[in-house]
């Protein structure tokens, strides 16, 4: 366990990992994402590195006491740990006869050509692990690098030069924690093309945003570090009755003594239970060991919670989301840009599926669209958003096409819904405050505090405010499309009193028309490459965590030509 201590702006780690201290050198904003901040995401790379390493991860042989240190010995998996130096490390393998000892450390892939023998990282890496079997009392004046590809041996002499420039990272390394501002992202590095946290760093997207910034004449594009889909999906189980229930590595899906379904646990990314559906111990607690979340939903779809494994561990973005959401200033910089944002695309939804949108409305949004942006009060910016969602919805019916069954939509209605198409909406609106709910947990932030909703308890606010800005581009798209598509009839629908609620099949149809939405790629306003609405949703809350860093100044709403 580490026994950091608070100083400054961040935490200063009594003892860096000399593994920590090879990413630094390799790239030091990195280090500071896997290291200070928790986070680290699996690539072929690094599990292809855990392979490589199954055998001398297993610990074998002992280091002799100083009774037998005349003795020759091997000794797999060494943890070591120098205070004085600042190091704790866990060497692959130590060989030594009596006090002279060599620490060798294996890595994947296969020996590059360079005068060392190895790049500097590696060196470092190695460099630290000797300092600190120096500090224990041993003889050691160089290592061995063996690339377990080409099977090759290099040898790493600890000298003056090598000794001096691991003692100047550690000192660097320790600065930075200390500070707590994470490092500048490489600039068009090929490093960056392999790196697994690519999508956690986003740096193209960094460089070409601070780019903008600074009105650059030129702004260079930006390269699609990260997958356009996800391959895993979400898993939604509808219906009363149901168990979902953990077999070898199968989820499967129960009903009155039958089984429905089944899912490979490997391919699930979320699973939605609406009201009614229960899950087994072993099939929950293994999905919370694999960070996949299960989120629960009410018979009408009312998001009630989430379980979640514990899996992230970035307490710098929260403590930085509770001091900026506590600045009121700054907290309306940020919410002008989600409302800004929502306003500008229902405009253009309007534009797109109204046949004949009256220009007075095209030219109100445009305008309640800019004043948002400058808007100078909380109050004022709700006043806004109140009178642009007026002139939006009064044009909603127009965007819905007459058919064999024609359903109409007079005003937003909710709590019940009264007629189809709100129970659409409010279906899924509820649908999108859980995607949003799951990404920003993932990203590290605490999803219940806002910048534009208030606080109030049980509300989740800060997924509230990120989905402003996709409200018309998902739910209400989705539900033009099945409308006018005649993918729902009133076959879907229950009325109960004065209100409208989807029935079983309703509610898969609903559930079916927004996946497709979901996976559905389209290429993004401001970088220019191609990624799937669900890619799309982690790149904005990871923008919006660029922005409580203060890497970046203004929050980019994702607003679509």
């Amino acid at each position: 366990m580490r026994g950091d201590v608070r100083q400054d702006g961040g935490w200063v780690p009594d003892l860096i990992p000399a593994r920590m201290l090879n990413e630094f050198a390799y790239c030091p904003r990195l280090c500071y994402i896997e290291w200070v901040q928790g986070e680290f995401v699996d690539s072929v790379d690094t599990v292809d590195g855990r392979f490589q390493h199954r055998r001398v991860d297993l610990e074998a042989g002992v280091v002799p006491t100083d009774d037998e240190i005349h003795e020759t010995f091997h000794a797999r998996s060494v943890y070591l740990s120098g205070p004085e130096v600042g190091i704790t490390c866990r060497i692959d393998l130590l060989e030594g006869e009596g006090k002279k000892v060599t620490p060798v450390d294996y890595k994947r892939g296969t020996a590059p050509n360079v005068p060392e023998g190895a790049y500097e990282p590696e060196r470092v890496q190695l460099c630290a692990q000797g300092l600190v079997l120096r500090e224990n009392g041993f003889d050691c004046s160089e290592g061995v690098i063996y690339f377990v590809t080409s099977k090759q041996k290099v040898s790493v002499p600890f000298d003056d030069l090598l000794v001096r420039r691991t003692r100047d990272l550690i000192d660097t390394l320790r600065k930075v924690a200390r500070e707590g501002e994470i490092p500048p992202p490489l600039e068009g590095s090929a490093k960056c093309v392999r790196c697994s946290l690519a999508g956690i760093c986003l740096p193209d997207e960094v460089n070409f945003l601070r780019e903008m910034e600074k009105e650059e004449d030129e702004v260079k594009t930006a390269r699609r570090l990260v997958p356009s889909r996800d391959d895993q999906v979400p898993v939604y189980v509808v219906g009363h009755g149901q168990m979902v229930k953990k077999r070898g590595d199968r989820l499967e899906f129960w009903l009155k003594g039958d089984k429905v379904g089944e899912a490979k646990l490997r391919e699930v990314a979320q699973l939605s239970l609406y009201g009614g559906v229960g899950i087994t111990t072993p099939a929950l607690a293994d999905l919370l060991q694999r960070g996949v979340p299960v989120c629960h939903y009410s018979h009408g779809g009312w998001f009630y919670g989430i379980s979640q494994g514990n899996t992230h561990k970035n307490v710098e973005l929260r403590i930085r989301q509770f001091d900026r959401a506590g600045d009121s200033t700054k907290s309306l910089k940020i919410a002008r840009s989600f409302v800004s944002g929502k306003i500008r695309n229902s405009r253009t939804l309007i534009r797109r599926n109204d046949p004949a949108p009256p220009k007075k409305v095209l030219t109100s949004l445009n305008r309640l669209a800019r004043e948002a942006e400058v808007a100078e009060s909380a109050e004022s910016l709700l006043g806004i958003e109140g009178a642009a969602a007026q002139i939006y919805f009064s044009r909603f019916n127009n965007l819905l096409k007459s058919g064999e069954v024609s359903f109409s939509f007079e005003n937003r209605n909710k709590r019940p819904p009264k007629d189809p198409v709100n129970a659409v909406l409010s279906y899924l609106y509820g649908v999108m405050v859980k995607e949003f709910f799951i990404t920003l947990l993932a990203v590290g932030f605490d999803p219940y505090l806002g910048f534009y909703h208030r606080p109030r308890y049980g509300r989740p606010a800060l997924a509230l405010d990120l989905m402003e800005e996709f409200r018309p581009l998902i739910a209400d798209s989705v539900t033009i499309t099945l409308f006018n598509n005649g993918e729902l009839t009133e076959k879907d629908f229950i009325c109960r009193g004065l209100g409208v609620s989807l029935n079983q099949k309703g509610k898969k149809t609903v559930i079916s028309g927004y996946e497709r939405r979901m996976t559905s790629e389209i290429t993004h306003p401001i970088f220019g490459y191609r990624v799937s609405y669900r890619r799309i949703l982690e790149v904005q809350a990871r923008l919006l965590a660029r922005v409580i860093l203060g890497e970046i100044q203004e929050y980019p709403p994702f607003c679509t030509r």
